[in-house]
């Protein structure tokens, strides 16, 4: 038999304490493709979209792929934005005999806390109790019963920094064969504990996340589990669901399934406060320290994450104070990406490659944390339109094309300048090498990220530190308006 599969994805994050709500013009921005404009694009990428392909040519299905939209994490989605996204993708749905879809768990829009969970339950109205609806996560998600009630399954990534979307949509593709085959019939159940956060922030390397996912994969080979998920949360949304979860799909009686989940999550709450040593984070001065005494001779680079802006967790993208720093410092043989400024980058436009001139950047999205605009004179080396290939294992790679708009490199002093139009955290190489800076060849690099970066740059680095230079992720206290009360760490709580 032919089954006509919906397949597609919706991915945003949303930081509900950004001042800049998300809408349809931001997943223009990063990734918005309708209908016939998704093969080309995803077809022969090991993204999670590219093993859709590819399980549809193995199990001989027709895909119907109406939308695939992507949003750089930021404020809440519009109403309208959702509702519009979902009415591209359910209009796919019409007479499919199940979905296999990417989601990343933690989006929220203007009246759904949940949107996930609200699409998910539109597309199970539509499709019918038994039809096999399979959703990838990211494990930074925000799950709720709401989306394990009406997902067959969810599965969340198993790394992080993310590089395994392609092989968990091949994962949910065998089970969607399965039950379309009617060898199973899974049911997801989900436990969770009042946890803001924990899991050691979703850090896979080791730890309690490690030992949850190992254990969760043992169970899934030994066939006593269909799927286990751990997920570690994203706590900068400000929503009832928020924290850590852990859902267990079994086929037919959920019992076993919900006594899994239920001891999974009692690890996780007994473990709650652990952190990894593994990640240094020193001071600005710090920093700058190290990367003056490793100038000399350096033939890998230092690289300094700034986690305090880091436009993958919803921050502006365009704070000033870490580049200041460097400036002063005068720093030799150093790159740093990137300042989202779009209006920087027609500044040097119009100043023109290989010309001088005062630009003034970044800064001005919030200029009371991590710095004002920074006036300085430069150099501008190059300008591209932004588009470039990544070539990395991160979420963002697989060969997948992206483009962060208009953008530039400009030179002041011993320091190359990423100036980019579109908000993004530095994760793959190839966005230093399309503006023309060589990471291989830097003794310094200064990026704006927080974790996803060391896939590809961890590789190449003498040494990775973290400094909070300050922006909206940084560190310190938030007013929380929408969390389920009490949760630790903010309320002490006896279990």
């Amino acid at each position: 038999m032919n089954y006509r599969i919906l397949t597609g994805e919706i991915e945003h994050e949303a930081n509900t304490f950004s001042k800049v709500p998300t809408t349809l013009e931001h997943f223009r921005a990063r990734g918005l493709l309708l209908g016939d404009e998704i093969p080309p694009a995803r077809r022969g990428t090991r993204t999670a979209l590219g093993a859709a392909f590819e399980a549809a040519e193995k199990f001989g299905w027709t895909l119907s792929h109406p939308l695939a939209a992507s949003a750089t994490p930021g404020g809440t989605v519009t109403n309208e934005t959702f509702e519009q996204l979902c009415a591209w993708f359910l209009a796919g749905g019409e007479g499919c005999d199940g979905a296999l879809i990417n989601l990343h768990g933690a989006m929220v829009a203007e009246g759904f806390e949940d949107p996930e969970g609200e699409m998910l339950a539109r597309l199970r109205a539509m499709l019918g109790p038994d039809a096999p609806i399979v959703a990838t996560l990211d494990l930074h998600a925000n799950v709720t019963e709401k989306m394990a009630a009406n997902a067959s399954a969810l599965i969340a990534v198993r790394t992080y920094p993310h590089i395994d979307y392609y092989e968990r949509t091949w994962q949910g593709a065998e089970l969607v064969n399965r039950v379309l085959r009617g060898e199973i019939r899974p049911r997801t159940v989900i436990a969770k504990r009042p946890m803001l956060d924990g899991l050691d922030g979703g850090r896979t390397q080791a730890g309690p996340m490690r030992d949850l996912i190992d254990r969760g994969e043992a169970l899934e080979v030994s066939g006593k589990a269909l799927v286990v998920s751990v997920c570690a949360g994203f706590s900068w949304s400000d929503i009832y669901d928020v924290g850590p979860s852990v859902t267990v799909t079994a086929d037919g009686d959920s019992t076993e399934a919900r006594r899994i989940a239920e001891e999974f999550m009692d690890y996780a709450w007994e473990t709650r406060a652990f952190v990894s040593t593994t990640d240094t984070e020193v001071s600005v001065a710090e920093a700058l320290e190290r990367a003056k005494a490793g100038e000399a001779g350096a033939n890998k680079p230092l690289v300094i994450a700034d986690i305090g802006d880091n436009p993958g967790g919803g921050a502006y993208g365009d704070t000033t104070d870490l580049l200041r720093a460097m400036i002063a410092a005068d720093l030799q043989n150093a790159a740093f990406h990137a300042i989202y400024d779009p209006e920087a980058v027609q500044a040097g436009i119009v100043i023109g490659v290989g010309n001088k001139g005062r630009i003034l950047l970044g800064g001005k999205q919030a200029p009371e944390m991590g710095g004002g605009p920074l006036e300085i004179e430069a150099q501008i080396v190059s300008i591209t339109d932004g588009r470039f290939r990544c070539h990395g294992p991160s979420f963002l790679g697989g060969g997948a094309w992206r483009s962060f708009g208009p953008s530039l490199m400009l030179r002041v002093g011993g320091i190359e300048i990423g100036v980019i139009s579109r908000p993004e955290q530095t994760i793959d190489l190839a966005q230093l090498s399309s503006i023309g800076i060589d990471p291989l060849h830097c003794a310094t690099i200064a990026l704006k990220s927080y974790h996803h970066f060391r896939a590809a740059f961890e590789p190449i680095a003498r040494e990775v530190i973290k400094v909070d230079a300050g922006g909206l992720g940084s560190a310190g206290p938030r007013t929380y308006r929408h969390i389920r009360r009490p949760i630790w760490p903010l309320d002490e709580i006896q279990l």
